[in-house]
């Protein structure tokens, strides 16, 4: 049976995770939004073919399943009425804009049991699994070193145009929050454990509480060390964009582009290398590596009843790396244990 699916929010998160639904080929079709903007909820409407509804109890007793694509601080109620109502529900990242309040929605959802996910996609990204089957090979030796950047121009411009991203009631944070969450996730998912964290911040765009530059540094339970420099600039001509290196025993790899690579490399005694786009899609599945559309697993779990991937209590974990750095950041720099 065909998974009737209803979005809180109808900007542009929602419609990435629309278009990768309907790309997907999941048996799943948007049948409502609701968004207080109503510019936004028609828009996401005629792209669609979603209805837009007045209320959210209209929304919910409409569907099936819910994804909450709003701005951060909705997060944790917007969840919490999802789940009361026994609804499955994908929330988009962060969870929340505190990690009390994060730990509040694993709570909800644990306790009334529904499928829950978050938008933690770059987990899914061919590029990054390619980089982490490469480490793990035992040619590669141990990690002992990553060097993360993330830069982007500060999304309240551009094809973004999130202007709450500068409201801090409504986000809580800036980049490392809103952006980098993903990166912090994703360096743990590439070297297990972190066991502190330390950072330090900066407001060139002068919105207070509203950091546009952070760089924090991490140590792992492996003995790896990584640094982590996250920019929201405004060089809109300039998309979004990671640069990732990694320093091995016998082994050298940076990844470019969050989703198609290039991946290249340099291994001690074996020359160098380079996979991007169909032929990386290649290489993994020849390794029998995992691919798959989050947001196709997603309705692909509420169909069958089935845990989803990667769940709110997983996501926990980027919110407390995150509170440490912010935590760290207020204190000059001091290195806090996680």
């Amino acid at each position: 049976m065909t998974t009737r699916v209803g979005f809180f929010g109808g900007g542009f998160i929602a419609n990435y995770h629309g278009k990768m639904l309907h790309t997907s080929g999941a048996d799943a079709s948007i049948v409502a939004v609701h968004d207080p903007d109503e510019a936004k909820a028609d828009a996401f409407a005629r792209a669609s073919g979603a209805f837009p509804v007045p209320s959210e109890q209209e929304l919910i007793d409409r569907v099936d399943a819910v994804y909450v694509c709003t701005w951060t601080a909705e997060h944790p109620r917007l969840v919490a009425l999802v789940a009361q109502a026994g609804l499955p529900v994908f929330c988009e990242k962060p969870l929340a804009t505190n990690v009390d309040d994060a730990r509040g929605m694993v709570d909800v959802v644990t306790r009334t049991g529904v499928v829950n996910q978050v938008g933690l996609v770059l987990r899914d990204s061919p590029a990054f699994l390619l980089l982490k089957h490469l480490i793990e090979r035992p040619e590669s030796g141990r990690v002992m070193s990553v060097v993360f950047r993330d830069d982007q121009f500060i999304p309240i411009q551009g094809m973004y145009a999130s202007d709450w991203r500068v409201e801090p009631d409504k986000v809580g944070a800036g980049t490392l929050i809103e952006h980098s969450i993903h990166d912090l996730d994703l360096l743990e998912f590439l070297l297990g454990p972190a066991v502190s964290v330390s950072g330090r911040s900066a407001e060139f765009h002068q919105h207070d509480g509203i950091e546009d530059v952070v760089v924090a540094t991490l140590a792992f339970e492996s003995e790896a060390l990584a640094t982590l420099t996250s920019i929201w600039h405004d060089v809109v001509e300039r998309p979004s964009l990671r640069h990732v290196e990694v320093f091995c025993e016998n082994a050298y790899f940076v990844l470019e582009g969050d989703h198609l690579g290039p991946v290249r490399w340099t291994r001690s005694g074996d020359g160098h290398g380079a996979l991007d786009g169909g032929e990386l899609i290649e290489e993994l599945q020849h390794h029998g590596v995992d691919l798959r559309n989050p947001d196709h697993a997603f309705i692909q779990a509420v169909q069958t009843n089935a845990p989803a991937y990667p769940d709110f209590a997983e996501a926990l974990r980027a919110h407390v790396l995150t509170d440490a750095i912010y935590r760290s950041a207020s204190a000059g720099g001091t290195s806090i244990d996680v």
